[in-house]
């Protein structure tokens, strides 16, 4: 028990150190809620069925929290440890593997769940956004995208044999998923070509999740959405499991 909360907390100060990740979890969604609520407001439009733009807007910024933290920081930690012959360290020590991943699941759920609440006091407070959805239900299924992304994360990390490979590889999954998926960019706005192609993101099936359960909808319009993420949560959960190397 020990080793494990002196693991955690050495992971959550590595973290805080982090100056980019920290901005990009904790200020940029707030910057952007800011940036698109002085341009439209949150009075009802047409375009969002008669929803305010930043009530459909903050699920939306939940998943680029998510994005970040789960594509970004997690697989550039775990291939940071590998480079520095960390991990090769940690196999003669009483740290097992399993350790590694809790604590770094465990420190950015946290600064994820806290780049949520503080986007969520932002939206509250200037533009007085409103929740239809059900808490727990969103809630559940909030905690099961963070889980699915933070996997892809954890397969990057896995596979990536130095910090180099893995940002380069975060890189080309990340920007793609924040601007293709509608967590930055409104997906109503999106041409019909752009459409096809956000069919293949990862994240865009989250965002519909998470916009949908928020503003109400139940969570059986959205089977088809979560099965895929189940397969894709499996497939790298099993992948990461194999290939994960101390070296």
């Amino acid at each position: 028990m020990k080793i494990s909360f002196n693991l955690l907390k050495a992971e959550l100060k590595l973290f805080i150190r982090n100056y980019i990740n920290l901005f990009f979890t904790l200020v940029f969604p707030g910057l952007m809620l800011l940036l698109f609520g002085g341009i439209y407001g949150n009075s009802p439009s047409e375009m969002f069925n008669g929803y305010g733009t930043i009530d459909v807007s903050i699920p939306a910024y939940f998943a680029m929290i998510i994005s970040v933290t789960g594509v970004m920081s997690v697989p550039i930690s775990i291939a940071n440890y590998r480079e520095r012959k960390i991990l090769k360290r940690y196999m003669v020590t009483p740290i097992k593997v399993r350790d590694i991943l809790i604590a770094q699941f465990v420190v950015n759920l946290l600064m994820t769940l806290l780049g949520i609440m503080l986007l969520l006091i932002v939206g509250k407070v200037i533009y007085d956004i409103k929740f239809l959805g059900t808490i727990f239900s969103f809630t559940l299924l909030l905690l099961f995208c963070i889980l699915v992304i933070f996997s892809i994360g954890l397969l990057i990390g896995s596979i990536a044999s130095n910090t180099k490979n893995a940002n380069a590889i975060s890189n080309t999954i990340y920007f793609p998923m924040l601007f293709l998926s509608g967590a930055t960019i409104p997906i109503e706005i999106f041409p019909k070509n752009m459409l096809i192609i956000t069919k293949f993101i990862p994240l865009t099936y989250v965002v519909r999740i998470l916009k949908g359960t928020w503003l109400g909808n139940p969570i059986g319009n959205y089977v088809q959405e979560i099965i895929f993420l189940f397969i894709i949560l499996v497939v790298c959960l099993v992948v990461s499991i194999k290939s994960f190397k101390w070296e």
